[in-house]
Protein backbone atom coordinates (compact mmCIF):
# COMPACT_ATOMS: atom_id res chain seq x y z
CA UNK A 1 0.00 0.00 0.00
CA UNK A 2 2.53 2.27 0.77
CA UNK A 3 4.13 1.44 -1.93
CA UNK A 4 1.70 2.35 -4.05
CA UNK A 5 0.77 5.54 -2.59
CA UNK A 6 4.96 6.66 -3.21
CA UNK A 7 5.17 4.89 -6.78
CA UNK A 8 5.40 8.38 -8.20
CA UNK A 9 8.18 9.57 -6.00
CA UNK A 10 11.81 9.01 -5.33
CA UNK A 11 13.81 9.25 -2.01
CA UNK A 12 15.37 12.89 -3.18
CA UNK A 13 11.78 13.81 -2.57
CA UNK A 14 10.86 12.34 0.79
CA UNK A 15 14.54 13.59 1.92
CA UNK A 16 13.89 16.51 0.63
CA UNK A 17 10.66 17.56 2.30
CA UNK A 18 12.44 16.21 5.69
CA UNK A 19 14.68 18.91 5.15
CA UNK A 20 11.91 21.69 4.41
CA UNK A 21 10.68 20.92 8.17
CA UNK A 22 11.87 24.23 10.01
CA UNK A 23 13.98 24.00 13.22
CA UNK A 24 11.39 25.46 15.01
CA UNK A 25 9.03 22.39 14.56
CA UNK A 26 12.35 20.40 15.21
CA UNK A 27 12.57 21.62 18.41
CA UNK A 28 9.26 21.35 19.65
CA UNK A 29 8.89 17.79 18.24
CA UNK A 30 11.58 17.13 20.40
CA UNK A 31 10.40 18.32 23.33
CA UNK A 32 7.51 16.92 23.02
CA UNK A 33 8.57 13.84 22.55
CA UNK A 34 11.33 14.32 25.67
CA UNK A 35 7.99 14.95 27.38
CA UNK A 36 6.14 11.88 26.27
CA UNK A 37 8.70 9.74 27.34
CA UNK A 38 8.32 11.39 31.05
CA UNK A 39 4.25 10.74 31.42
CA UNK A 40 5.31 7.40 30.35
CA UNK A 41 8.06 6.70 33.04
CA UNK A 42 4.88 7.33 35.12
CA UNK A 43 3.76 3.97 34.16
CA UNK A 44 6.26 2.08 36.06
CA UNK A 45 5.17 4.75 39.47
CA UNK A 46 1.72 3.89 39.08
CA UNK A 47 2.30 0.16 38.74
CA UNK A 48 4.81 0.40 41.98
CA UNK A 49 1.75 1.86 43.60
CA UNK A 50 -0.47 -1.02 42.41
CA UNK A 51 1.95 -3.67 43.95
CA UNK A 52 2.58 -1.59 46.85
CA UNK A 53 6.30 -1.28 46.45
CA UNK A 54 6.61 2.48 45.52
CA UNK A 55 8.32 3.77 48.40
CA UNK A 56 11.16 1.05 47.83
CA UNK A 57 11.89 1.96 44.80
CA UNK A 58 13.61 6.31 44.15
CA UNK A 59 12.27 7.91 41.47
CA UNK A 60 14.95 8.51 39.42
CA UNK A 61 15.07 4.25 39.31
CA UNK A 62 11.46 4.08 37.91
CA UNK A 63 12.42 7.30 35.87
CA UNK A 64 15.28 5.27 34.09
CA UNK A 65 13.38 1.62 34.32
CA UNK A 66 10.56 3.63 31.92
CA UNK A 67 12.35 5.68 29.61
CA UNK A 68 14.57 2.72 28.68
CA UNK A 69 12.17 0.07 28.70
CA UNK A 70 9.27 1.94 26.75
CA UNK A 71 12.30 2.94 24.48
CA UNK A 72 13.25 -0.18 23.15
CA UNK A 73 9.54 -1.75 23.47
CA UNK A 74 8.94 1.01 21.04
CA UNK A 75 11.09 -0.08 18.56
CA UNK A 76 11.16 -3.82 19.42
CA UNK A 77 7.70 -4.60 19.43
CA UNK A 78 6.02 -7.16 22.33
CA UNK A 79 6.17 -4.30 24.90
CA UNK A 80 6.11 -7.57 27.52
CA UNK A 81 9.18 -9.66 25.77
CA UNK A 82 11.15 -6.98 25.07
CA UNK A 83 10.69 -4.29 27.70
CA UNK A 84 9.69 -6.95 30.42
CA UNK A 85 12.83 -8.04 30.17
CA UNK A 86 14.30 -5.28 30.97
CA UNK A 87 12.42 -4.31 33.44
CA UNK A 88 12.95 -7.50 34.81
CA UNK A 89 16.88 -7.42 34.99
CA UNK A 90 16.37 -3.67 36.70
CA UNK A 91 13.48 -4.30 39.32
CA UNK A 92 14.87 -7.48 40.76
CA UNK A 93 18.12 -5.63 41.52
CA UNK A 94 15.92 -3.38 43.45
CA UNK A 95 14.53 -5.74 45.93
CA UNK A 96 11.28 -6.08 43.89
CA UNK A 97 9.75 -9.79 43.37
CA UNK A 98 9.23 -11.43 39.78
CA UNK A 99 5.46 -11.84 40.59
CA UNK A 100 5.03 -8.14 41.29
CA UNK A 101 6.89 -7.55 38.13
CA UNK A 102 4.68 -9.32 36.14
CA UNK A 103 1.80 -7.68 37.79
CA UNK A 104 3.39 -4.19 37.15
CA UNK A 105 3.75 -5.29 33.36
CA UNK A 106 -0.43 -6.25 33.39
CA UNK A 107 -1.14 -3.11 34.82
CA UNK A 108 1.02 -0.80 32.94
CA UNK A 109 -0.29 -2.69 29.63
CA UNK A 110 -4.50 -1.79 30.81
CA UNK A 111 -3.39 1.90 31.55
CA UNK A 112 -2.00 2.25 28.07
CA UNK A 113 -5.24 0.47 26.81
CA UNK A 114 -7.61 2.67 28.86
CA UNK A 115 -5.51 5.97 27.12
CA UNK A 116 -5.59 4.53 23.45
CA UNK A 117 -9.34 3.50 24.12
CA UNK A 118 -10.58 6.34 25.49
CA UNK A 119 -8.60 9.02 22.88
CA UNK A 120 -10.34 7.01 20.04
CA UNK A 121 -13.53 7.01 21.04
CA UNK A 122 -12.77 10.62 21.59
CA UNK A 123 -11.24 10.69 17.81
CA UNK A 124 -14.11 9.37 16.48
CA UNK A 125 -16.77 11.97 16.70
CA UNK A 126 -13.70 14.86 16.14
CA UNK A 127 -12.29 13.61 12.51
CA UNK A 128 -15.03 13.58 9.32
CA UNK A 129 -15.90 10.12 8.77
CA UNK A 130 -15.96 11.19 4.81
CA UNK A 131 -11.93 10.68 5.35
CA UNK A 132 -12.25 6.82 5.13
CA UNK A 133 -14.94 6.64 2.73
CA UNK A 134 -13.07 5.65 -0.02
CA UNK A 135 -11.51 2.62 1.24
CA UNK A 136 -14.50 0.45 2.42
CA UNK A 137 -12.21 -2.16 4.12
CA UNK A 138 -11.08 1.12 6.40
CA UNK A 139 -14.41 2.23 7.19
CA UNK A 140 -15.55 -0.27 8.86
CA UNK A 141 -12.85 -1.01 10.43
CA UNK A 142 -13.06 2.50 12.16
CA UNK A 143 -16.55 1.84 12.97
CA UNK A 144 -15.40 -2.25 14.60
CA UNK A 145 -12.94 -0.08 16.58
CA UNK A 146 -15.05 2.02 17.94
CA UNK A 147 -17.55 -0.34 18.93
CA UNK A 148 -15.09 -2.31 20.87
CA UNK A 149 -13.37 0.71 22.03
CA UNK A 150 -16.54 1.95 24.07
CA UNK A 151 -17.22 -2.24 25.48
CA UNK A 152 -13.78 -2.27 26.44
CA UNK A 153 -13.74 0.82 28.42
CA UNK A 154 -17.11 0.51 29.54
CA UNK A 155 -16.30 -3.34 30.93
CA UNK A 156 -13.57 -1.92 32.71
CA UNK A 157 -15.60 0.77 34.67
CA UNK A 158 -17.73 -1.28 35.39
CA UNK A 159 -15.38 -4.22 36.91
CA UNK A 160 -13.87 -1.24 38.93
CA UNK A 161 -17.17 -0.29 40.45
CA UNK A 162 -18.41 -3.94 40.81
CA UNK A 163 -15.56 -5.77 42.44
CA UNK A 164 -13.59 -2.93 44.11
CA UNK A 165 -10.76 -4.54 46.28
CA UNK A 166 -11.29 -7.93 45.05
CA UNK A 167 -8.61 -10.57 43.56
CA UNK A 168 -7.93 -12.49 40.72
CA UNK A 169 -6.25 -15.31 40.61
CA UNK A 170 -4.36 -16.65 37.49
CA UNK A 171 -1.98 -19.48 38.30
CA UNK A 172 -0.15 -18.44 41.23
CA UNK A 173 -0.64 -14.97 40.93
CA UNK A 174 -3.11 -12.69 42.78
CA UNK A 175 -4.06 -9.61 40.47
CA UNK A 176 -6.13 -7.01 42.95
CA UNK A 177 -8.93 -5.29 41.21
CA UNK A 178 -7.73 -1.65 41.01
CA UNK A 179 -10.20 1.15 42.35
CA UNK A 180 -12.21 3.12 39.86
CA UNK A 181 -10.25 6.19 41.21
CA UNK A 182 -7.08 4.75 40.06
CA UNK A 183 -8.53 3.45 36.62
CA UNK A 184 -9.63 7.23 35.95
CA UNK A 185 -5.97 7.57 36.70
CA UNK A 186 -4.87 5.44 34.38
CA UNK A 187 -6.67 6.87 31.63
CA UNK A 188 -5.80 9.97 32.03
CA UNK A 189 -2.25 9.25 31.71
CA UNK A 190 -2.31 7.20 29.27
CA UNK A 191 -4.46 9.58 27.20
CA UNK A 192 -1.73 12.31 28.17
CA UNK A 193 0.77 10.01 26.70
CA UNK A 194 -0.90 9.83 23.44
CA UNK A 195 -1.30 13.39 22.81
CA UNK A 196 1.79 14.22 23.35
CA UNK A 197 3.34 11.29 20.86
CA UNK A 198 0.77 12.63 18.59
CA UNK A 199 2.31 16.59 19.24
CA UNK A 200 5.55 15.23 17.83
CA UNK A 201 4.03 13.98 14.42
CA UNK A 202 1.64 17.30 14.24
CA UNK A 203 5.06 19.69 14.93
CA UNK A 204 6.66 17.44 12.06
CA UNK A 205 3.71 18.06 9.12
CA UNK A 206 2.28 21.11 10.36
CA UNK A 207 4.09 23.16 7.95
CA UNK A 208 2.64 21.03 5.01
CA UNK A 209 -0.73 20.37 6.26
CA UNK A 210 -3.05 22.25 7.64
CA UNK A 211 -5.59 19.72 9.56
CA UNK A 212 -6.91 20.75 13.32
CA UNK A 213 -5.76 19.45 15.77
CA UNK A 214 -8.65 17.68 16.74
CA UNK A 215 -9.11 15.87 13.22
CA UNK A 216 -5.78 15.28 13.51
CA UNK A 217 -5.38 13.60 16.94
CA UNK A 218 -8.09 11.20 16.40
CA UNK A 219 -6.84 9.86 13.00
CA UNK A 220 -3.53 9.44 15.26
CA UNK A 221 -4.89 7.68 17.71
CA UNK A 222 -6.61 4.97 15.28
CA UNK A 223 -3.51 4.85 13.67
CA UNK A 224 -1.80 4.24 16.63
CA UNK A 225 -3.85 1.02 18.09
CA UNK A 226 -3.48 -0.08 14.81
CA UNK A 227 -0.17 -0.40 14.70
CA UNK A 228 -0.14 -1.77 18.04
CA UNK A 229 -2.20 -4.64 17.43
CA UNK A 230 -0.88 -5.50 14.43
CA UNK A 231 2.14 -6.33 16.52
CA UNK A 232 4.55 -5.33 14.10
CA UNK A 233 7.48 -3.23 15.54
CA UNK A 234 6.55 0.29 16.02
CA UNK A 235 3.64 -0.21 13.84
CA UNK A 236 5.83 0.08 11.12
CA UNK A 237 3.87 0.22 7.70
CA UNK A 238 0.67 -0.30 9.47
CA UNK A 239 0.85 3.32 11.27
CA UNK A 240 1.90 5.35 7.80
CA UNK A 241 -0.43 3.62 5.56
CA UNK A 242 -3.66 4.78 7.95
CA UNK A 243 -2.32 8.43 7.66
CA UNK A 244 -1.83 7.89 4.01
CA UNK A 245 -5.16 6.98 3.36
CA UNK A 246 -6.86 9.37 5.60
CA UNK A 247 -5.16 11.86 3.83
CA UNK A 248 -5.56 11.31 -0.24
CA UNK A 249 -5.82 14.83 -0.81
CA UNK A 250 -2.42 16.15 -0.49
CA UNK A 251 -0.85 16.65 -3.98
CA UNK A 252 1.99 15.59 -2.80
CA UNK A 253 2.45 12.57 -0.49
CA UNK A 254 6.19 12.31 -0.18
CA UNK A 255 5.66 15.26 1.83
CA UNK A 256 3.32 13.40 4.10
CA UNK A 257 6.14 10.41 4.13
CA UNK A 258 8.49 12.53 4.64
CA UNK A 259 6.80 14.14 7.92
CA UNK A 260 6.05 10.22 9.05
CA UNK A 261 9.80 9.55 8.50
CA UNK A 262 10.70 12.52 10.66
CA UNK A 263 8.74 11.54 13.56
CA UNK A 264 9.97 7.93 13.34
CA UNK A 265 13.35 9.79 13.71
CA UNK A 266 12.61 11.95 17.03
CA UNK A 267 10.16 9.74 18.35
CA UNK A 268 11.71 6.19 18.04
CA UNK A 269 15.24 6.06 16.75
CA UNK A 270 16.52 9.14 19.04
CA UNK A 271 15.07 7.71 22.43
CA UNK A 272 16.34 4.34 21.82
CA UNK A 273 19.53 5.61 21.12
CA UNK A 274 19.67 7.77 24.24
CA UNK A 275 18.03 5.07 26.27
CA UNK A 276 20.77 2.45 25.30
CA UNK A 277 23.05 4.91 26.17
CA UNK A 278 21.73 5.59 29.92
CA UNK A 279 21.40 1.38 30.03
CA UNK A 280 25.10 1.19 29.26
CA UNK A 281 25.78 3.79 31.58
CA UNK A 282 24.43 2.17 34.59
CA UNK A 283 25.26 -1.09 33.92
CA UNK A 284 29.08 0.46 33.82
CA UNK A 285 28.38 2.09 36.93
CA UNK A 286 27.27 -1.17 38.98
CA UNK A 287 29.66 -3.09 37.77
CA UNK A 288 32.34 -0.35 38.51
CA UNK A 289 30.81 0.15 41.90
CA UNK A 290 30.21 -4.49 42.36
CA UNK A 291 34.01 -4.38 41.98
CA UNK A 292 34.80 -1.97 44.21
CA UNK A 293 32.67 -3.23 47.29
CA UNK A 294 34.85 -6.91 46.20
CA UNK A 295 38.04 -5.16 47.04
CA UNK A 296 36.95 -3.04 49.89
CA UNK A 297 35.33 -6.61 51.52
CA UNK A 298 38.78 -8.60 50.25
CA UNK A 299 40.82 -5.60 51.97
CA UNK A 300 38.53 -5.95 55.36
CA UNK A 301 39.47 -10.07 55.17
CA UNK A 302 43.15 -9.53 55.08
CA UNK A 303 42.65 -7.66 58.16
CA UNK A 304 41.10 -10.02 59.80
CA UNK A 305 43.56 -11.98 62.59
CA UNK A 306 43.73 -16.08 61.22
CA UNK A 307 42.40 -17.72 64.03
CA UNK A 308 43.43 -21.40 63.24
CA UNK A 309 40.70 -24.02 63.84
CA UNK A 310 41.29 -26.95 66.74
CA UNK A 311 42.10 -30.06 65.90
CA UNK A 312 39.46 -32.41 66.58
CA UNK A 313 40.56 -35.81 67.58
CA UNK A 314 40.23 -38.85 65.37
CA UNK A 315 38.33 -41.91 66.66
CA UNK A 316 39.83 -45.18 65.79
CA UNK A 317 37.70 -47.76 64.46
CA UNK A 318 37.79 -50.70 66.67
Amino acid sequence: MLYWQLRKHSLYDIAHAIMDIPLNNLVYAVLAAAGGYIALSFYDYLALRYVGQNKKVSWWKWMLAGIIGFAISNNAGHAVISGGSIRYRLYTRWRIRAGDIVKMLTFSGFTYFLGSVAIVIMGYFMIPHGLFEESTAASVSVHALFIFCVAALGAYFAMTFLFQKKNIKIFELNFKIPSTGIAVTQTLLGASDIVLDGLVLYFCMAHFISVPFSTFIGIFAIAKVAGVFSQVPGGIGVFETIFMIALPEMDNPAVLFGALLAYRIIYYLLPLIVASGLFFIYERWLRNRMKRWLEEAKALAAKVPHIPLPKLPIRKKS
